[in-house]
This record gives structure tokens, sequence and C-alpha cells, in this order.
């Protein structure tokens, strides 16, 4: 695709460095800065959706999946979040459960301020790498983040049971290899494009959770990076 490899093996590094995080080692806090982290990410993925759509308007998979991720009651009820039935974006469930232990003041700021300038250099891709992105993130890339952050423990506080929810859900949509959220945006086939949104991805987690990068999967365990 115009002399960009499109063998994917570029995103499944990426994808696989951000499950090697140390997510088994986070406490409460690190948990709750992940979530935020990943609120930033939705959003994009969002925004991402929204553009492929308007460039491929007519096509019925992208239909189907932005019925899936937009204005949809799929992820209601859950306390405090969402009412029985009510339809929202993704990424507004997962602003509503952040809402449900505000960070102090001068945190909030800080990652509200790194979010932005996250999502501005998304912003100022081109549009078709947008698109792309939702094949790589929907076609088992998200699954398998998804899977590895549920390796953080599932500490009793509201936003950690929240988003534990939305990835254990999520997980449900994109497993189905015929009517999972996979199946619906596969056919865009994504290339390396791809790869500085999986990269930016990886160093927002690591921003907000430092502690994520103090360890590194290996084998027969955890170890140190320092020790590395």
């Amino acid at each position: 695709m115009d002399g960009h490899s499109p063998d994917g093996s570029g995103d499944k590094q990426i994808i696989q460095e951000i499950c090697d995080l140390g997510w088994s080692a986070l406490d409460q806090s690190g948990v709750i800065d992940a979530a935020w982290a990943y609120y930033f990410f939705s959003v994009q993925f969002q925004e991402n959706l929204e553009t492929a759509r308007a460039l491929f308007p007519d096509d019925e998979k992208l239909k189907e999946l932005e019925r899936e991720e937009s204005n949809t009651d799929n992820l209601s009820p859950w306390p405090g979040v969402a009412a029985v039935g009510e339809r929202m974006n993704h990424c507004e469930f997962m602003r509503r459960a952040l809402a449900l232990a505000p960070l102090p003041d001068a945190k909030r700021k800080q990652f509200e301020e790194a979010g932005a300038r996250y999502l501005r250099a998304v912003r100022a891709m081109e549009p078709l790498t947008r698109a792309l992105s939702i094949s790589s993130y929907e076609d088992g890339g998200l699954e398998r983040v998804f899977g590895a952050m549920l390796n953080s423990p599932p500490f009793d506080h509201p936003v950690v049971g929240a988003f534990r929810y939305f990835l254990f859900t999520h997980i449900e949509f994109d497993s189905d290899p015929v009517k999972g959220h996979g199946a619906m945006a596969r056919h865009l086939r994504p290339d390396d494009r791809v790869l500085p949104l999986w990269t930016s991805f990886r160093d927002i987690l690591v921003g907000f959770v430092p502690a994520l990068a103090a360890e590194r999967k290996v084998a027969g365990g955890w170890r140190s990076a320092s020790a590395a």
C-alpha cells in the first residue's frame, strides 16, 4: 500500500511491549492513573472511527461498528456511570467512570495537559492513517492489551471496578471472529502507518503510570528494568 509494509509485524511488536508492562505490580493509584491514560486513548479512538466513517461513508461494516461504539447502550447499566438503557459513546463512559473519584486538582491538570498534547498529535496525523488504526485496534490489538491490563489487581474502588467492567466487556465485543468488532474493521488492512498511534498510546500509559515501566516481563517472571 503506497510503499508501506503491510505485514503488520510492527504494530504487533508495540502491542507486545504494552502487554509486557508491569500491569500485575500496580497499586490502586496506578490502576486509576492507567484508566486516565486510557480515557484519552478512547477519545482518539472515537474520533478516528468518525474519521473512518467520513472517508468511507458507504461502508456497511463501519456503519455497524459505529453503532456498536457510538451512542450505544451496550455498556449500560453501570452504577454511577450509565443508567439502564442509557446511550453514550464509549469514551463518555470512561469520562463518567473517572468522575466517580476525582483526582487532586494539580494531578488532574497535569493529566489533562498531557492528554491534550497526545490528542493534538493524533489529530495532526493524516486521515487515512487514523482510519486504518481502527482495524489494528479492533482486530486483536486492543483485545490483547485489555487482557494484559486485567492482570492488574482488582481493587475495591469505583473507578477500578468501572474500568475493569469496560475492559472485560470490550474483550467480549472484539473476540468473536465472525461477529465481533474486529470482523467489522478487518477489511481496512492496516500497515506500518499505524505504528505512531500505538507508540503514542504506549508512551501516554507509561507517562501517566511510570511504575508500568519499572518492571518488565521476562522469561521466568518479572524483574526490575534497571536490573536488565
